[in-house]
């Protein structure tokens, strides 16, 4: 038995839509391959201006930071010289009362004056370093603390509480709250 293909009608079919298939596959290619090259440069030299347009940018920002570090940097030094220049020049006061205690004191044989200059002259130390900032760390009769006291001495005592400073062997003292140094300090035990 012989079957002839020619007229399957399912065949025809099919052979219709693989006809239809190919030409709009054909168009598509068609298409693509009319898109002129000229879209592709034309997107590529688009991207490329942005990617120039954002690199001058960083640099831009890149050099404005550094300039900003550099700011930065001498104000800095300059704030640090500053305020170096502002501590001598309050010390200059300091030691040209212990020249004028000097002149004054050449020929004196009175205890009590030399007293009295020798306080004078420590009362306006304190008071230039005071104005300066620095603050005397208040220890003796306090609870220790370790941010601000350092126990060199521990004494068996029932006259104070346990862990109160009896006394001050060497004073404390900070700028803000900054220790510059902490107080050296006796601490009462209790055993």
């Amino acid at each position: 038995m012989s079957h002839k293909h020619g007229n399957n009608p399912f065949k025809k079919h099919h052979e219709e839509n693989e006809n239809i298939e190919n030409e709009q596959l054909n168009e598509t290619v068609e298409q693509d391959s009319e898109t002129p090259v000229e879209d592709n440069n034309s997107e590529l030299e688009k991207l490329k201006e942005d990617y120039d347009k954002l690199n001058n940018q960083y640099l831009r920002l890149a050099a404005d930071f550094d300039n900003y570090r550099k700011r930065q940097e001498a104000e800095r030094e300059n704030l640090l010289k500053f305020g170096l220049e502002n501590a001598m020049k309050k010390m200059l006061e300091v030691l040209d009362n212990f020249d004028r205690g000097e002149k004054a004191l050449a020929n004196v044989e009175d205890c009590q004056q030399v007293k009295d200059s020798f306080n004078l002259v420590h009362k306006q130390t304190e008071e230039a370093l005071t104005k300066l900032g620095l603050e005397l760390i208040e220890a003796e009769n306090q609870e220790f603390d370790p941010n601000f006291h350092e126990a060199v001495m521990r004494t068996p005592t029932e006259e104070h509480p346990e862990n109160t400073v009896i006394s001050v062997l060497q004073k404390g003292y900070k700028m803000g709250d900054k220790v510059l140094r902490p107080a050296l300090v006796n601490v009462a035990a209790n055993d």
